[in-house]
């Protein structure tokens, strides 16, 4: 699994013209991407590091000051683009294998403790934030 991770002030995402995830103090934005072979596991270990990832403001992670999360999935993250100027997908997941493995991060984080707010997978989304930093992160598990 793969995540683009961007502190941010706040953030939101809105579907058909509907605000249907938001953040609206300091956390972290998640862009998740899932590739062909990854596994609950996989999804466990992302969720652990996000919720621990030392990236906020006075070295602070989410679990130390309970800071929300906005997840949203994001196959693009696998794309390639090394050949020609047209990306190939055939490395993320299709969404039967990607959409349950991002509901486990999202699962899993809540568990953590986490509030976490989401997109609408497979959607068309608009996400706007504030980049905080801006500090932005890829953390492969």
């Amino acid at each position: 699994m793969r995540a683009v991770v961007q502190r941010v002030s706040s953030a939101s995402v809105v579907v058909d013209g509907r605000t249907v995830g938001a953040i609206d103090e300091p956390g972290l934005l998640v862009l998740v991407g899932v590739t062909h072979t990854d596994t609950p596991a996989e999804a466990s270990r992302l969720a652990a590091k996000l919720w621990g990832l030392r990236v906020l403001q006075g070295e602070k992670s989410c679990s130390d000051i309970s800071a929300p999360l906005l997840v949203i999935s994001q196959f693009t993250l696998y794309g390639d683009a090394r050949k020609g100027r047209r990306p190939t997908w055939q490395a993320a997941a299709p969404g039967p294998v990607a959409e349950p493995l991002v509901e486990a991060v999202v699962a899993e984080l809540r568990a953590l403790g986490a509030h976490v707010e989401t997109g609408v997978f497979g959607a068309d989304m608009k996400v706007s934030l504030v980049n905080d930093g801006p500090i932005t992160l890829i953390v492969d598990v």
